[in-house]
């Protein structure tokens, strides 16, 4: 079965709600939106492009995650960030979304997400599925053990309130495989299930 890698920006207290803009997500009046941006340095660059180097696979989102993507990245011209996302086989686990999805190489995966999921890992062996952000499909898959690694990281900014990661999960004993600190203080760590 193929395996499932969660890619997140975390705050040092665990929020993982809106690291990229002050209005990607304001769910319960979350307010500190954008907390990540003045944070990235080359090093972070190099890390998260060696990774999709070495994890080439398909994407995979929840809903809102996906339309947040879709409403910002197509639209950046002259980065390469969008061209790679453009090209990169999507999947979307919702109960609400329709085909067609207006992203180009989206396939929508509708019905239960876990057992879509696992099919999907069933059908494509070879591919990694590598999750961005999608806190509620992310939890969901690791209520259920599904996720084999979290390259996370880790911001030293405390925001106090938010959607957490780990929220409400028992994941058990993880290995760290990697760290890496950034000029900026991040620590990107790179966790497997033990």
């Amino acid at each position: 079965m193929s395996r499932i890698i969660a890619v997140e920006n975390l705050t040092l207290d665990g929020v993982m709600q809106a690291p990229g803009r002050v209005d990607e997500d304001l769910r319960d009046g979350f307010r500190h939106g954008g907390w990540a941006h003045r944070y990235n340095d080359p090093v972070q660059a190099r890390v998260l492009g060696e990774h999709m180097a070495t994890h080439q696979g398909a994407l995979l989102f929840g809903r809102r995650t996906y339309a947040d993507f879709y409403g910002f990245w197509p639209h950046q011209t002259d980065n390469p960030v969008s061209e790679v996302l453009d090209k990169t086989e999507k999947f979307v686990a919702s109960r609400t979304l329709t085909e067609p999805l207006p992203w180009q190489n989206s396939t929508l995966l509708p019905g239960d997400a876990v057992r879509t999921v696992v099919g999907l890992q069933r059908e494509q062996p070879d591919r990694d599925l590598v999750v961005l952000g999608s806190g509620n499909l992310l939890q969901t898959l690791m209520r259920q053990d599904l996720v084999d690694e979290y390259l996370l990281m880790i911001h030293p900014i405390l925001v106090g309130s938010g959607r957490r990661l780990f929220e409400g999960t028992d994941l058990g004993d993880l290995r760290l495989t990697a760290c890496v600190p950034t000029t900026t203080g991040v620590v990107i760590a790179t966790y497997q299930r033990k």
